[in-house]
């Protein structure tokens, strides 16, 4: 169908009195259109800061609904604004970048896209191994039925397309290039995530943090170096690494309160080049994980404070103590507004049902760069969850079957019917209570 033809089918569901409801609609233009953007998404993935072939793609599919689009905004990411009346400004995010993957899922649509690697430099394959290929096309089916329903909402629908979210990156550029002086600063901002871990086409809300913050953290030790057999000459940084290591476990298990999540892990340790000799220097690469910016203090204070008074124990001199660096990787946690959580979930269980929606606590410490929107300067925000699993496949692996892929893994998949279609289900349900005539 073309989109002309499509648009005016969109139209038509908007007019008064026709007899079909939101969940009908959306089924209807996933079937005549999104089923087919998925497809093309999914087997077209692009690395971080490379999508432009699919932000050009974005920006077309959302100027042909009606918005006024401005593309490399922070790179390759793109704004999509509809104005509508007075109303509240609302924002919401998909990010739409790929990963240097390549897909074992056995789809017909599997990709096969390469692209060469801008940290590496070599040509790798590319996978939509996270569903962000889900966020973007939901995203455009959310823009169709909006613009096809203005009578029923008033203010002003930020769309907000976002590269190079697997890096940490795409967030922090966007903002950096003014994003909020240049659209506006949004009263509410929104976003989504499909979710292997949940049933197909359910909505799973925290009133919490539903993602953790991270730390990308490097601890370098100074030692003395000296022959392998006359240690006595030298000061081993391994051996001062590994107490360093030790150590660092309290902080978990000692110091953080029992009910509060957090994670330290120690994921290299590098150090010297030969069996007799005993190294000058030794690295360790942390990443540290929390759901609280007082947990944040607590680990990242610890972790210094352990470092540092190791290599004193060490007999180290105070020009030659461990140095804690703290990488600007650094992303703060994803923290909902409880009062909105609770207000987005009654309406999504008054017009999806009681069973659409749950609270179902994120197992694992996962990170987004959502925050960097919202935490500067304090925008009332929410982050959901959409199921995109069948309920059969978890049936499978509790027998003992094949397990559900994770995220990131080659065998990655989802249901994209029942997850895009409950992803723009459950935007519009979320934006018309916001912005309600």
């Amino acid at each position: 169908m073309s989109y002309r033809i499509m648009w005016i089918a969109l139209a038509l569901l908007a007019t008064p009195g026709y007899a079909q409801d939101l969940s009908t609609a959306v089924q209807a233009d996933y079937d005549e259109h999104l089923a087919g953007l998925f497809d093309h998404f999914h087997r077209n993935p692009e690395l971080s800061t490379l999508e432009n072939e699919t932000a050009r793609r974005m920006a077309l599919e959302l100027s042909l609904a009606g918005f006024d689009v401005t593309e490399g905004v922070g790179g390759t990411g793109v704004v999509a604004m509809l104005e509508n009346g007075d109303g509240p400004l609302v924002m919401m995010r998909a990010d739409m970048d790929g990963l240097p993957v390549e897909e074992k899922s056995g789809l017909e649509n599997a990709s096969r896209a390469q692209q060469k690697d801008p940290i590496t430099g070599n040509t790798v394959f590319t996978m939509h191994a996270c569903g962000h290929d889900v966020h973007i096309t939901s995203l455009v089916g959310t823009a169709r039925h909006m613009a096809a329903n203005k009578g029923e909402w008033k203010g002003t629908l930020m769309l907000v397309v976002q590269p190079a979210e697997e890096r940490v990156l795409g967030a922090a550029a966007m903002k950096e290039d003014d994003i909020w002086g240049r659209f506006g600063t949004p009263d509410y901002a929104l976003a989504f995530h499909v979710s292997s871990n949940d049933v197909a086409g359910v909505i799973n809300v925290s009133e919490g943090s539903p993602y953790a913050g991270a730390d990308t953290v490097d601890i370098i030790i100074h030692g003395v170096g000296t022959h392998g057999a006359h240690p006595h000459r030298g000061k081993d940084p391994i051996v001062l690494g590994s107490q360093i290591v030790l150590a660092l476990q309290t902080l978990v298990a000692r110091e953080l309160s029992p009910r509060d999540p957090g994670v330290v892990t120690v994921g290299s340790f590098h150090s010297g080049t030969k069996h007799n000799i005993i190294s000058d220097r030794a690295h360790l690469q942390l990443t540290v994980r929390n759901t609280s910016t007082e947990t944040r203090d607590l680990l990242l204070k610890g972790i210094e404070r352990i470092a540092v008074n190791m290599g004193r124990v060490a007999g180290l001199p105070e020009d030659k103590l461990p140095e804690v660096i703290i990488s600007n990787e650094s992303v703060p946690p994803t923290i909902n507004d409880a009062g909105l959580a609770r207000r987005l979930k009654q309406a999504w269980s008054e017009s999806m049902g009681d069973d659409a929606v749950v609270d179902i606590p994120t197992k694992g410490m996962g990170a987004e760069d959502f925050p960097f929107f919202t935490v500067e300067p304090g925008i009332t925000s929410v982050y959901w969850a959409i199921g995109g699993t069948p309920q059969e496949a978890f049936d499978i692996e509790a027998a003992g079957g094949e397990p559900v892929p994770s995220h990131h893994s080659p065998l990655f998949k989802i249901s994209p019917e029942p997850a895009v279609t409950a992803g723009v289900e459950s935007t519009v349900v979320a934006l018309m209570e916001l912005m309600a005539e």
